[in-house]
């Protein structure tokens, strides 16, 4: 009886073991797709930085496949070797023997703790692994409006320029019309000025003569006696130019 459990237990820690070195060659070469998939990314990032290749970032379904694949392999040896582990507290529970059963417990958390830590492990590199691919497709996403906008630009960057040259036209001439209309305004106030001037020296005068009407009448009798010497002047002239035509023609 003590035989045959203790090759039961014999077969447990080799189905354990087994696994285990299974789980091993699983997580690095999970680890090494994770590694070569950040690389890559980067490659192609510099890449379209310095082309205009317009093809997405992420050209990695291959990868993506093998990454979907090899995370199902890995979480059900995970799950197998949990159910080894249960099996192997069933048994060190059962055991008799106290020194016995004291040996068997150590063997049990060195199992259980080989299993955690690959499952930290397999838990951290698949969480790396989709936030890597997430920030890819996020900047795959941008790459590709950045390239449709530059392509619709380019479309319609002759309307654009034809657009604008428009607009500059049309600012032009309201600049011309506003200083039109402020040349006008300034001709507009000085006229004002000078009429208002005029006015004030009209009324001065009218002013002067009303105070002074005997300057008044002065300045009219002046203005009549220059008119009257203006004709009499007038008359001696015309008088001696024909008497002047008459002697000359006879």
């Amino acid at each position: 009886m003590a035989a045959g459990t203790s090759n039961y237990w014999e077969d447990l820690r080799k189905q354990a073991r087994q696994l285990e070195n299974e789980l091993d060659l699983k997580l690095v070469s999970f680890s090494k797709l994770c590694t070569s998939y950040s690389h890559s990314s980067a490659r192609d990032g510099r890449r379209d930085r310095y082309s205009s290749d317009t093809t997405p970032l992420l050209n990695g379904s291959s990868q993506d496949r093998m990454f979907e694949t090899m995370a199902i392999e890995i979480e059900q040896l995970l799950a197998r070797l949990t159910g080894v582990n249960d099996k192997m507290a069933e048994y060190t529970n059962s055991a008799g023997v106290p020194s016995l059963n004291a040996a068997l417990m150590h063997t049990l958390q060195r199992h259980r703790d080989i299993l955690q830590d690959y499952t930290h492990e397999f838990h951290k590199t698949k969480a790396n692994f989709m936030a890597i691919r997430e920030r890819e497709n996020l900047m795959g996403s941008v790459r590709k409006d950045i390239e449709s906008y530059k392509s619709g630009s380019g479309v319609n960057n002759r309307r654009t320029e034809l657009f604008l040259k428009e607009h500059d036209h049309l600012r032009n001439s309201d600049r011309l019309i506003e200083e039109t209309i402020s040349i006008a305004m300034a001709t507009k106030e000085n006229m004002t000025s000078q009429r208002g001037m005029l006015k004030s020296i009209q009324s001065k005068m009218n002013t002067l003569a009303n105070r002074f009407p005997a300057v008044n009448s002065l300045i009219q009798r002046i203005n009549l006696r220059k008119r009257r010497d203006s004709l009499i002047l007038g008359g001696v002239i015309g008088i001696c130019t024909i008497l002047l035509l008459l002697y000359a023609f006879h």
